[in-house]
């Protein structure tokens, strides 16, 4: 069994983001970037199951500049078997890039697709159902366990009534949730055997995509300052300012 696991190269979550002064863009100046974390945890789940003999080659696909080939490495560094860069400009829309990874997805006839469920730049949280949409593939989004059996995937996924447990025939396109597992860390022997596994380019010409946006950024503000907090002189005043200025309480 084939598994495409889809990266993506975002800011690190641990930075502090800072919105450029005309409000155009978040500012990308010397900025720590990292694989997206929901990201991290695909790459894991499509490792943990070649670990169990169930998945034979994990390929690693990412859209983007060639800066994203850092972030290749690292799934590679991970475990992943090979990586596919598709060179296209940074900020596509989730339909541009649902489309392509789909192609990909086809050429390499995946047998399962693990994405993460989003992005933490974008938020979008629908790349994943396009490519499912798009594949006419069985979709199962949110997933905190998969177990894989006589080509059937069994994905428990988390409702806000509990869980539900979806089975889905392969191919097919999971999405994960952060309970699904931890992801490791690269060890730095398996970080120079990275740098020594096939990483191919391709364009989206390469592919017979045709990519272009029907989205377009207007402006990006910072969220508000959070106020400072006061302390209260009694539970009278607390109550008070609780009812009549947070209006928290009736």
């Amino acid at each position: 069994m084939k598994i495409l696991v889809s990266v993506k190269r975002v800011i690190d979550y641990n930075v502090k983001v800072r919105v450029k002064a005309d409000h155009s863009a978040v500012d990308l100046t010397n900025v720590k970037m990292s694989m997206n974390p929901f990201c991290e945890i695909a790459v894991e789940e499509a490792i943990r199951l070649k670990e169990k003999g169930i998945a034979t080659e994990v390929v690693a696909v990412s859209i983007g500049s060639k800066a994203c080939q850092e972030t290749l490495r690292t799934a590679l560094a991970l475990g992943a078997d090979r990586a596919i860069q598709v060179e296209a400009e940074d900020g596509l829309d989730s339909l541009s890039v649902a489309k392509l990874i789909a192609k990909v997805a086809q050429d390499e006839a995946a047998d399962l697709v693990i994405m993460g469920k989003q992005a933490i730049d974008s938020d979008n949280n629908q790349t994943g159902q396009m490519v499912a949409a798009l594949l006419d593939y069985p979709q199962a989004t949110f997933a905190s366990e998969v177990l894989i059996e006589n080509g059937e995937a069994q994905v428990t996924r988390e409702i806000d009534g509990g869980l539900q447990t979806l089975a889905i025939t392969l191919p097919a396109v999971v999405t994960t949730d952060l309970r699904l597992n931890e992801p490791r860390f690269a060890s730095l022997p398996n970080i120079m055997k990275a740098k020594k596994k096939p990483l191919d380019v391709k364009t989206p010409a390469d592919l017979g995509v045709e990519v272009g946006s029907n989205v377009s950024l207007v402006s990006v503000t910072p969220p508000p300052q959070r106020a400072g907090g006061i302390k209260v002189g009694s539970v009278t005043e607390l109550v008070d300012k609780l009812k009549n200025e947070a209006k928290v309480v009736s």
